[in-house]
């Protein structure tokens, strides 16, 4: 109990029986690949673009297309993607049509030649070093490139990546576009203004744990 379980213990059936045998995979369209094996099986593979902070409800209902339509099996992609893998060839169009059905909420996406997914690191949520926050970034960014998400219109796939500091702790350079927030000189306190534009009371409730 003091390592990470057996890698195979969560593999669907399918990638179990073929392990090693697969021989090619193709992209079907934006979002949709196939694996075909030596023994003539076919894994389909539908991506869809998720956040990297995302709720609780959100996982169930991935959970719950993954139970109806995948045996129960879904992965995530190292760039916070989720894959929903089908075996049964007759479930892939409908569990395409009841994605599509749920508007926005499961982009179908992020394969070939697009922008894939913006993988970033933790920012105010959950780290005292960063010089700016991330999800608001990487969501604006993400907002005004969303049609190459699940297209195909660009010369070859571009990654984007963003780190709130410069320890870079999500290997920004290693990506094709790279945001990244530094630290420079901390700003003035104008004290003779503080009085006039803030009021301490309101100053002492925006800490939650209130420590001001």
């Amino acid at each position: 109990d003091i390592c990470p379980p057996k890698y195979d213990k969560f593999m669907p059936p399918i990638v179990k029986d073929n392990y090693g045998k697969w021989k090619y995979h193709e992209i079907l369209e934006p979002g949709v690949l196939v694996h075909v094996s030596e023994t003539g099986a076919e894994l389909f593979t539908v991506r869809v673009g998720a956040a990297r902070l995302i709720s609780i409800d959100l996982i169930r209902e991935a959970c719950e297309l993954a139970d109806k339509y995948c045996g129960g099996y879904l992965r995530f992609t190292t760039r916070n993607n989720i894959e929903f893998l089908v075996s049964d060839k007759t479930k892939l169009e409908p569990l395409k049509a009841d994605i599509k059905s749920r508007g926005n909420w499961f982009p179908i996406g992020g394969t070939g030649a697009s922008v894939t997914n913006i993988v970033h690191t933790q920012g105010w949520a959950h780290c005292h070093t960063p010089a700016i926050d991330a999800s608001g970034v990487v969501k604006s960014v993400m907002d005004d490139l969303f049609e190459y998400f699940g297209s195909h219109k660009l010369p070859s796939q571009v990654r984007i990546a963003l780190a709130c500091c410069l320890n870079m702790c999500g290997a920004v350079h290693c990506s094709d576009i790279a945001i990244l927030g530094v630290h420079r000189k901390p700003p003035f306190v104008e004290h003779d203004r503080v009085p006039n534009v803030c009021e301490i009371p309101l100053v002492v409730a925006a800490c939650p744990t209130a420590a001001i």
